[in-house]
């Protein structure tokens, strides 16, 4: 849903412009840990308990190394822990996660959207096998396009990170890994679900290898009669239950002609249909996104020395309305429709050099290209948006560095952006980590990001809400953080101090000072400092019991204004337990969460308490029953002004494995 959005303060009117829409090597090896607050599954039963294998990352540094050495606020949700998700949604599984906190204008055809540690959605970056899938037109990822079940593992990096990555990864980074090719042979899966709301899902796939051949395939159709996504304080409120409906293709064929050289082609194909109410009288308007992704990859180890990697990326984000109804065709296009689409090409040549096992220097070349189009969502002033530019590149070079001598470790990295927009822009990090003992690990680090102003900010049509502002320039931001962990067998504990200091923030004001009633305009006038403590733990109580949880405290705030930056709650509790009944395993989750202010009203909206209950249980040797309850108190809250939230609501899902 592409939507302005009028909100009153103090007596005046500030347009606020809301729009929705839509690198990293992602390679998946050895899944399991504890550390993630909500996000690990139930421990197996003691009978079939077998050994731990340590967990692989690639997003931290951009090369393989076990997660329990990395440096910085890092976890990863494992292929277990989305499966106690039956039709859940990408944003459903990330808040799941410490420190992460999400929005929803009602059900999984709305507009979703996260904040990682206090920032705004457009300010974290979120990959798809190491390719950015950020829209280019209003700078979000299309979250609500990327179903669970096309997805086998994702890796989190809390903090700037755009040493890395480059422009947006402030708040932090999401790689999404979607179910590949393997190593093993061949292996199928096959889940069939019914739930509230006339909810259905299913979805299957296969993946094996052979002879140098590895291949996977997958794909998943789900539909529901929904709720009511608007409430009736809403003037977009409509009493009808906006239904969608939801599909997704991808797969990966892999060949290695010679030891050590392999060639990848990935694909990946999603789409969601959903009903949203457009304002009376114009009721019953479908959005669509569809979401394409195709990446090409040849990874070559030149020696045992060098590893290159070559990889071409394409992804297109293509959001558009229809109005069912065309005798009230009020945005005067054909059919009724109106688009934002955003095709984005990425290529990168990475060279790992390792002089060592504990000595690894990555150097890297990236093009991003990106164009966009689109068609104007303004019964006042319809038709063709008109960008003044429709089309920009960026050019990168970066290097890591990342080493150990015996209880000591460092990572560093440095990487200059060119932009045809807007010149170089430099950033740099630098971390420290000291195994205290054995079982206590402290560490340190500083970097630097910035968010480069999206399409919509620069280049939106003066309009009698909103016009652009091509003057605009980067957001940059400068963070530090400090961390503590405990680790033994059976418990984990982690502590988290975090400053964000963002300078060059980019707010809507008046287009002519002082006349609140001129359209309003993005400017670079003011500074965000958000400061915060995280606490996370597990704690195993014997074989069949493990508690786990996370506790974030944050002060997200205008430096200029003093006033909390909206959507965002300053105390979240997030816990889980999970037990082991015979063959049966049971998990029980609450949530709970602050008040907020309402980026919509400026309303205070109330802090609230949810409780999920999940279980399931093995019919047979390859089949499981799953059963996932959320809201079981049917708890009413709000996340945004004017908009529904999902009552209690359960969902039945059986999963086959082969």
């Amino acid at each position: 849903m592409h939507h302005f959005v009028c909100r009153r303060k103090s007596g005046r009117f500030s347009i606020a412009l809301a729009i929705s829409g839509a690198l990293a090597s992602g390679i998946a090896l050895n899944l399991t840990s504890p550390t993630s607050a909500l996000a690990q599954p139930l421990p197996a039963p003691a009978s079939t308990q077998v050994p731990q294998l340590a967990t692989i990352v690639v997003t931290p540094a951009r090369t393989p190394e076990p997660l329990s050495q990395t440096l910085g606020d890092n976890s990863v949700m494992t292929r277990e822990t989305l499966d106690t998700l039956p039709n859940g949604t990408l944003s459903d599984a990330l808040i799941r996660e410490h420190s992460i906190e999400g929005v929803n204008l009602g059900g999984p055809q709305t507009v979703s959207t996260i904040n990682i540690r206090g920032t705004n959605s457009n300010q974290s970056l979120v990959l798809i096998d190491g390719v950015r899938v950020n829209n280019a037109t209003n700078g979000l990822p299309p979250l609500n396009a990327i179903p669970l079940n096309s997805i086998e593992r994702i890796e989190i990096v809390r903090g700037t990170s755009s040493s890395l990555y480059g422009a947006d990864a402030i708040g932090g980074v999401v790689n999404i890994i979607t179910r590949s090719d393997t190593d093993r042979p061949f292996s199928a899966y096959a889940n069939a679900g019914v739930g509230t709301y006339a909810t259905t899902q299913y979805d299957a796939g296969f993946s094996g290898a052979k002879d140098g051949w590895s291949y996977s395939l997958f794909g998943g159709y789900g539909q529901s009669a929904g709720f009511n996504a608007t409430k009736r304080s809403n003037y977009y409120q409509n009493p009808d239950n906006d239904s969608y409906y939801r599909s997704n293709l991808g797969g990966s064929l892999g060949y290695t002609w010679k030891p050590g050289q392999t060639l990848t082609l990935q694909t990946y194909q999603s789409k969601v249909n959903g009903s949203y109410d457009a304002g009376a009288p114009y009721f019953g308007d479908r959005g669509i996104q569809t979401l394409s992704n195709n990446i090409l990859t040849s990874r070559n180890v030149i020696s045992s020395f060098w590893t290159s990697t070559l990889r071409a990326g394409f992804s297109t984000d293509l959001y558009k309305t229809i109005n069912v109804d065309a005798t009230q065709n009020f945005y005067n296009t054909p059919d009724g429709k109106q688009h934002f689409k955003t095709n984005q090409s990425q290529y990168v040549w990475q060279n790992d050099l390792t002089f060592s096992p504990t000595q690894i220097v990555s150097l890297a070349y990236e093009r991003l290209e990106q164009s966009v189009d689109g068609a104007l969502v303004d019964n006042i002033s319809p038709g063709l948006v008109n960008y003044q530019q429709t089309s920009r590149f960026t050019n990168s070079l970066l290097a890591i560095y990342r080493g150990t001598w015996g209880a000591q470790s460092v990572q560093a990295s440095v990487r200059n952006d060119n932009n045809s927009q807007f010149g170089n822009v430099t950033t740099g990090s630098l971390s420290y980590g000291l195994e205290l003992t054995p079982r206590w690990k402290a560490s340190i680090g500083a970097n630097t990001g910035f968010r480069a102003p999206n399409f919509n900010e620069l280049y939106w049509p003066v309009t009698p809400s909103f016009m652009g502002n091509p003057l605009l320039q980067p957001e940059r931001s400068q963070n530090i953080e400090a961390g503590l962990k405990y680790t033994t067998d059976n418990t984990q504990l982690g502590l988290t101090l975090y400053r964000n200091n963002i300078d060059n923030l980019i707010l809507n004001e008046p287009s002519i000072p002082g006349d609140f009633y001129s359209p309003y305009t993005p400017m670079n006038i003011d500074r965000a400092l958000i400061t915060g403590i995280t606490l996370t733990g597990s704690q195993k109580l014997g074989r069949n019991t493990l508690i786990k949880g996370s506790f974030d405290w944050s002060n997200p705030r205008n430096a200029n204004t003093g006033e909390l930056l909206p959507q965002r709650a300053q105390r979240v509790l997030k816990m889980a337990v999970d037990q082991n009944l015979g063959k049966a395993k049971l998990s029980g989750e609450l949530f709970v969460t602050s008040q907020r202010r309402d980026a919509l009203t400026n309303d205070t909206l109330g802090g609230f308490g949810l409780m999920n209950l999940v279980g399931s249980y093995p019919l047979t040797e390859n089949t499981d029953i799953q059963v996932r309850w959320n809201n079981i108190f049917a708890k009413q809250y709000t996340l945004v002004q004017g908009y529904a939230t999902p009552g209690s609501n359960v969902f039945v899902n059986l999963a086959l494995k082969m």
